[in-house]
């Protein structure tokens, strides 16, 4: 499933926020409003051709919770990419998109009753279909659903690495059967499903201070490979996951993807299965930006504040893990005044409704302000708290740009409200 195309002439490892076309962020920002997601297709293609070429003898699932939009996945799926599913809405958006089952994965963690009636209805109508397990009474409700089609086990390595502990899953006993007893789990179900890999994940954000846990993570799943294989089990993959992580501030160097394919390759070691790897943010991170307008500058003893119309629930990263993502102001001439340092808050009425601290050209009300490597988590993590409406969201493909989403109203915050006569 991994591509055989090669690397375009001019694909860098990193895309920064100062490559983005300010011009052109201020003609999609007056076409659609702010605040606004922008999402390059043909960047998320460079990505996966870079991973597809450093790993070319492995299949790569793009983990569709970094950005589900349709023609995100089209465009993934379009290269060769698989698609790996963390919720039966997830597996219905990949497979509406029209992704064959035979490349999808889904890889739930304590699946809901109805996510479960869901995926299994998918998994009947769309052959190859995979169903990941991370716990022995998951095959009892697949079983009692008659399910007895392909499924992977998901371990729990007891390994754990990331940029957040909120994303450190690796160790976390919510993920995944423990190692020890993964063996044994995988022989059991064999008898009354089709067993056809394993599975464990790091974590997320993982970079080069990180390596030697997933090193190590891939190195068990090699041991347990082969053992399963001698219990007369013959795995189609071995799933290592993803969390591959992208340099989120311009100092950060970005991950030496080479380096990371060869530890991985040589931790596995032989076995008769093809490796997998699930990437999601370092595809996507780097192809999005989040367009928000400055709506007050405000001078106060401890410094300047900056209100933008973006906040915590346009852009959830860095309320909930403290989050850097680098701004960039936009609006004609700001790069000809004077830069100084600035708090960059959200409309929301909390005090961690904040973008961070930035310099930046010194700001005007009117401003449009650029917020890097959005695409990943970005949209998928938005949400409607303080009756919010979601922000618009458009994909742009070559010279052409079209909507992704359309930008939501207060009707639609209340659509699902049932009607009530007083």
């Amino acid at each position: 499933m991994s591509g055989e195309r090669a690397p375009t002439a001019e694909n860098p490892p990193v895309r920064r926020l100062a490559d983005w076309s300010p011009e052109r962020l201020r003609e999609l920002a007056d076409d659609h409003g702010t605040p606004l997601y922008v999402f390059d297709l043909d960047r998320a293609r460079q990505n996966y051709r870079r991973m597809a070429e450093a790993f070319p003898e492995a299949d790569v699932y793009y983990a569709a919770k970094a950005n589900t939009a349709r023609p995100v996945l089209q465009a993934l799926a379009d290269e060769g990419a698989g698609v790996e599913c963390a919720s039966a809405g997830e597996l219905a958006r990949a497979l509406d998109a029209g992704v064959d089952g035979s490349h999808v994965h889904y890889t739930a963690v304590n699946p809901p009753d109805r996510d479960l009636d869901v995926a299994v209805r998918l998994a009947e109508e769309h052959p190859g279909v995979t169903i990941t397990v991370g716990a022995e009474d998951t095959l009892d409700r697949l079983a009692d659903r008659g399910y007895d089609g392909r499924i992977c086990v998901r371990v729990n390595p007891g390994v754990g690495a990331g940029h957040h502990e909120k994303v450190t899953t690796g160790a976390d006993a919510k993920f995944g059967v423990p190692y020890e007893r993964a063996a044994d789990l995988a022989e059991s179900a064999a008898g009354a499903f089709e067993v056809v890999g394993i599975h464990a994940h790091a974590g997320s954000g993982i970079s080069g201070e990180d390596l030697s846990a997933h090193r190590d993570l891939v190195g068990r799943m090699g041991e347990l490979a082969r053992d399963v294989e001698g219990r007369g089990i013959d795995l189609e993959f071995v799933d290592v996951g993803g969390g591959f992580g992208v340099p989120y501030s311009p100092d950060e160097d970005p991950l030496d993807l080479e380096a990371v394919a060869e530890a991985t390759r040589e931790a596995l070691g032989e076995t008769e299965a093809t490796l997998a790897v699930e990437p999601g943010r370092y595809l996507v991170a780097d192809a999005g930006v989040l367009l928000t307008s400055a709506n007050t500058v405000k001078e106060t003893p401890s410094g300047v504040v900056v209100g933008v119309g973006a906040g915590m629930t346009t852009l959830a990263r860095p309320a909930i893990y403290d989050a850097h993502h680098e701004i960039r102001n936009v609006a004609p001439g700001a790069d000809e005044r004077p830069s100084r340092e600035v708090t960059v808050a959200g409309p929301v009425c909390e005090s961690g409704d904040s973008l961070g601290d930035h310099w930046l050209p010194d700001p005007q009300r009117g401003d449009l302000l650029a917020v890097g490597n959005a695409g990943a988590y970005g949209y998928e993590m938005a949400s409607q708290y303080n009756s919010r409406p979601r922000p618009a969201s458009v994909v742009s493909d070559g010279d052409d740009a079209r909507l992704a989403r359309r930008r939501e109203t207060i009707a639609d915050v209340t659509a699902v409200e049932p009607e009530v006569d007083r």
